[in-house]
């Protein structure tokens, strides 16, 4: 199915399914709850696609009983806000459906979990590099052709004549190599402050440092670096406005180093490329309307207006769907009688 339009998450701690579930529903909506019940978790629930699923019933005849299944405690409708990449706000949309009815107060604990929260935001997509095919240049596996066989013969190979052996002489001793002292190991422990001091020189003549002077001026330099400068900032400050004549390198740059220490900043912790977006608490929606808001103000998952049409309290009383569409069709007529 597709997947968007409420896409379906199961329900935790529910009872064993049975051939009794939904029993107590009318016709139509034991049929519907059925038919969700044996839906895939991520499956879509919005009313258009259930309607292209259930050749029996069109879409108002599915909106009317998700609402009652609503009302009897099998389902929720909820979005949840995720924030991606850049800080750009999107809204997904999901239906949490349980098998077994439950009451408001434990819909309205559960959806208030971080259980819930989780489940409802999207799973993160798999990355482009273990999705891509190869790239066209890459050369692909040859497969040798088959040897094609020889026609047997009844004939016995005739035996190769091998020639005679010698043994070859004795070659002399080889002669032992002087010993070569080994090459010092590179030093694989330098951090970045030391090797940022150690070019200096190469850069710059009048900068030339021993290993002895990078190694005292490291802890100056690494300070540099904890407060979130780059090597090149550290290099260009350093070198900017050199006299002509440098009689101390070690001197200057340690002066250098206490007097221009840049502030500390506060970092901005960035998240990953690969991690999944961080999800924010849940809303519930009216399952009739779809207005959004919290679990506690939309008892049987309906809003005030379509809870009152509903239970029956005003039977005469044209739902809220309804006078919307009344008002857009008479703001139409509006239009179409002013004078051209």
């Amino acid at each position: 199915m597709a997947k968007p339009g409420y896409g379906k998450r199961s329900a935790p701690d529910q009872q064993a399914r049975t051939r009794h579930d939904f029993a107590l529903l009318p016709t139509r909506e034991r049929y519907i709850a059925g038919f969700v019940e044996h839906l895939p978790d991520g499956a879509a629930m919005s009313v258009k696609t259930l309607a292209k699923q259930l050749p029996l019933y069109g879409q108002q005849a599915i909106s009317t009983a998700l609402t009652a299944l609503s009302v009897a405690g099998h389902l929720r409708r909820v979005r949840c806000a995720v924030v991606g990449a850049g800080d750009e706000t999107r809204w997904v949309f999901r239906t949490f459906w349980s098998r077994t009815a439950r009451d408001n107060e434990w819909w309205n604990t559960y959806l208030a979990t971080e259980k819930a929260t989780l489940a409802a935001a999207p799973a993160p997509e798999a990355s482009a590099l273990d999705t891509a095919p190869p790239p066209p240049w890459t050369p692909a596996e040859q497969v040798a052709p088959p040897v094609p066989e020889r026609p047997r013969t009844e004939q016995a190979p005739r035996p190769t004549a091998v020639p005679h052996q010698r043994t070859p002489a004795r070659a002399p001793d080889p002669v032992p190599a002087p010993d070569i002292a080994p090459a010092p190991p590179l030093d694989s422990e330098a951090g970045p402050a030391y090797l940022a001091l150690a070019r200096l020189g190469r850069d710059d003549h009048r900068l030339t440092l021993s290993a002895d002077d990078c190694a005292t001026l490291e802890p100056q330099a690494a300070q540099w670096l904890a407060r979130g400068v780059s090597v090149d900032y550290l290099t260009s400050a350093l070198t900017a406005g050199l006299p002509a004549k440098v009689d101390s390198p070690v001197g200057l740059l340690r002066r250098r180093l206490n007097d221009k220490i840049p502030p500390r900043l506060p970092t901005a912790v960035s998240p990953s490329p690969g991690a999944p977006a961080s999800a924010r608490r849940l809303l519930a929606e009216c399952t009739e309307c779809g207005r959004p808001g919290p679990p506690q103000a939309l008892p049987d998952g309906l809003c005030r207006p379509c809870r009152t049409v509903h239970s029956g309290a005003a039977e005469d009383s044209p739902r809220p769907s309804e006078i919307a569409e009344v008002k857009a069709h008479m703001t139409n007529l509006r239009d179409l009688l002013k004078p051209v």
